[in-house]
């Protein structure tokens, strides 16, 4: 089921149009990837990312002056949280696919198969981090603040966020239930 306010606002005409292609009518078709496949294009997206850090981080630190770790650091993170948005919103609206997802032959699109406007791409990237804020809620509650101790939380959130997939229609993940997306295996070429 797809959020009433999300479906109403995209299905609007202009630059957020979602229109299907013959082509992508295909792919609507393709089945989901199996939870291997997921979790290596995860790790390898994670690599990827890690440039992407290293990369808007230097670039932060020229912007801003920052001359020590720490002078900043909200700051940082606000940047880094907008450079991922920019980054898979991007990608998800020209053509579906990051890099990691590409190598793996997985896409994004609509349920209908169409591309992502960049409203839903960016609910999409919104809700994405479900499977990390309740971990990180639980640490703050706890009051853990051990790099092992949060890392075994994320840990575990995750592998319960994915294993949400196997119930789901469609092993979906909540996120693309919520924003009606899917992610699908394509044939090889």
């Amino acid at each position: 089921m797809i959020l009433p306010c999300v479906t109403l606002t995209l299905s609007r005409s202009g630059p957020m149009t979602e229109s299907v292609s013959p082509n992508e009518a295909n792919e609507a078709r393709g089945q989901p990837p199996g939870y291997w496949r997921r979790l290596a294009a995860l790790l390898y997206e994670g690599v990827l990312l890690f440039g992407v850090v290293m990369l808007g981080g230097f670039l932060y630190a020229l912007i801003t002056q920052q001359r020590h770790a720490l002078q900043g650091r909200s700051g940082l993170q606000v940047f880094v949280f907008l450079l991922f948005w920019l980054y898979f919103v991007w990608f998800w609206t020209h053509g579906g696919q990051t890099v990691a997802t590409r190598t793996w032959r997985l896409k994004v699109t609509t349920a209908t198969g169409a591309r992502l406007g960049w409203l839903r791409a960016s609910a999409r990237y919104l809700l994405g981090w479900l499977w990390c804020l309740p971990a990180l809620l639980v640490s703050q509650l706890l009051g853990l603040h051990g790099t092992a101790a949060i890392f075994s939380l994320l840990t575990a959130g995750m592998l319960m966020y994915a294993a949400l997939a196997h119930v789901l229609p469609e092993r979906q993940a909540l996120h693309d239930l919520i924003c009606g997306t899917r992610v699908i295996t394509l044939p090889p070429r």
